[in-house]
């Protein structure tokens, strides 16, 4: 059964009611308890009848309807069960409480999901075309404080969230100025939502890595009290689907996921050609922006691309898991391992066939 996506405001409580608790409810009835399928077993083609695939991925969601590519999951035999959960910590929460079977992050939450314990699967990557100039994140800096370039930074006081895709920013970008974290402070603070905006424009902290709409908000909101951003030519790009291992070793829900992989990817690739479509539908009437500042959103993504070969992208994100072991401590990860390149050849052989 299809869910659609509510405005804001609706959304937003309907997220607030979504706790824990709800979620792990929903485990009994939903939870995978099909065949087993090898890592190396061919994915079964035909996707079994009573398959249910719960999906934490608002912004595809919304692509997916607008282009009417839910039609073709439908054809397809798959039944989507769509969850209002995004950003790292809340789709790691949903995935230990078995809410729900996939979902969307940049490249940090995957590997914070292997080393606090969930296995967890890569299924599909997608980077942006002229990434550096178009860069998911750039660096708010707070009204009244004077950071113009990344060696600025240094002595300044950084938000920071080590778990998730800006924390590996703020690490990144540190290391390009030649500076260490003794010569910052780093802030920690878990929330990266409205929180970053908020204790930036006050002051809180100098800098915060900021994108999409949280950095557009937070100019709108303090532009005009001297706030600013500064880019960080810091490659930011990467964007994936990611399970945990019991979904793909679930026989029936590998087959469905292989069938939403490819829609995923032509959702992408809908994005691309049809961006005013897009902004209306997500950024206007999901996420409450006008469409002047959807645009601007989009326009600052650029681009998007769906590599036919993973090695690139699985070399970058050894990188920066190499570089998180040792600035926060982790064991070591084999990033490789996380791949799962049967869903690479899928979506190749999809999108390359014009499917």
């Amino acid at each position: 059964m299809k869910q659609r996506l509510a405005p804001r405001a609706a959304a937003a409580a309907a997220v607030l009611t979504l706790g824990l608790a709800a979620l792990t409810a929903c485990d009994s009835a939903s939870g995978s308890d099909g065949p087993k399928l090898g890592a190396d077993a061919t994915i079964p083609d035909t996707v079994p009848s009573g398959t249910v695939l719960r999906v934490g991925d608002p912004a595809t969601q919304t692509a997916i309807e607008a282009a009417g590519l839910d039609e073709e999951l439908e054809d397809e035999g798959v039944e989507v069960e769509w969850a209002n959960i995004s950003g790292g910590p809340k789709t790691l929460d949903a995935f230990r409480a078995h809410a729900i079977d996939v979902g969307s992050a940049q490249d940090i939450p995957p590997l914070f999901a292997q080393w606090t314990g969930t296995d967890i699967t890569i299924v599909a990557t997608t980077n942006r075309v002229d990434a550096t100039n178009h860069p998911v994140y750039e660096l708010g800096v707070a009204p009244g404080v004077d950071v113009s370039s990344l060696d600025d930074l240094r002595g300044k006081k950084i938000a920071y969230s080590p778990g998730q895709a800006q924390g590996a920013l703020v690490l990144r970008a540190l290391d390009a100025a030649g500076l260490s974290q003794d010569d910052v402070e780093l802030v920690e603070i878990q929330s990266v939502d409205d929180v970053y905006v908020n204790v930036l424009g006050s002051k809180q902290v100098d800098v915060a890595p900021l994108g999409g709409t949280l950095l557009t908000s937070y100019l709108a909101k303090y532009g005009s009290d001297g706030g600013t951003s500064i880019p960080t030519g810091i490659r930011d790009d990467q964007s994936l689907l990611y399970a945990p291992k019991e979904t793909t070793e679930d026989a029936g829900k590998a087959a469905a996921l292989a069938k939403y992989v490819v829609v995923w990817a032509k959702a992408k690739q809908w994005i691309n050609e049809h961006p005013e479509e897009y902004a209306q539908a997500f950024y206007v009437d999901h996420e409450g922006l006008t469409l002047e500042d959807g645009l601007k959103v989009i326009a600052q993504t650029g681009q998007l691309e769906l590599p036919a070969s993973w090695d690139e992208t699985i070399a970058r994100h050894q990188e920066t898991a190499d570089l998180l072991a040792e600035e926060q401590d982790h064991p070591k990860l084999d990033v490789g391992a996380l791949y799962d390149r049967r869903y690479e050849e899928i979506i190749a052989d999809a999108l390359g066939a014009g499917a």
